[in-house]
């Protein structure tokens, strides 16, 4: 998530890029990146702003017991950045929101759950028990930091 003042920086993906909706940037570590080092380069890619400053949020896992697969989700905050936003960004169309006005927005439950924890200054841990078809959110912790 991308912080400045009181709007929060939003991707609007269309359905052909899978999870439409209002998201933060983000996307998939690559090996043998470090969770940091790729919130940072995914923000670059998909918005051309450099993080200068950020802070470790939460985690939020998806367990799906069938198939015996977890995908965790590691949330960051960047509060400052340089640069110019991307023209013609290849995930979706940025968008400066009020973070009061954001989640009245068309977004996904995951990212509408965790949305109000990036704002708080304890750090968070959400478990989704996931069946691969919806979520079934089964444990929200906050923690202190």
């Amino acid at each position: 998530m991308i912080q400045k003042g009181e709007h929060v920086l939003l991707l609007n993906r269309p359905s052909s890029k899978g999870h439409p909706g209002y998201i933060a940037p983000g996307g998939k570590i690559d090996f043998p990146e470090n969770p940091a080092d790729g919130a940072i380069r995914e923000v670059k890619e998909e918005t051309g702003l450099t993080v200068k400053k950020m802070v470790f949020k939460g985690i939020s896992e998806f367990v799906n017991e069938k198939d015996r697969q977890r995908y965790i989700v590691f949330n960051y905050l960047a509060t400052e950045t340089e640069g110019e936003l991307l023209k013609h960004p290849p995930e979706g169309e940025l968008v400066w929101v009020k973070k009061e006005e954001a989640t009245s927005l068309p977004m996904q439950p995951w990212f509408k759950d965790r949305f109000p924890y990036f704002f708080q200054r304890e750090t968070f841990e959400i478990y989704h028990r996931w069946s691969g078809e919806g979520n079934e959110k089964t444990k929200e912790l906050v923690r202190e930091s």
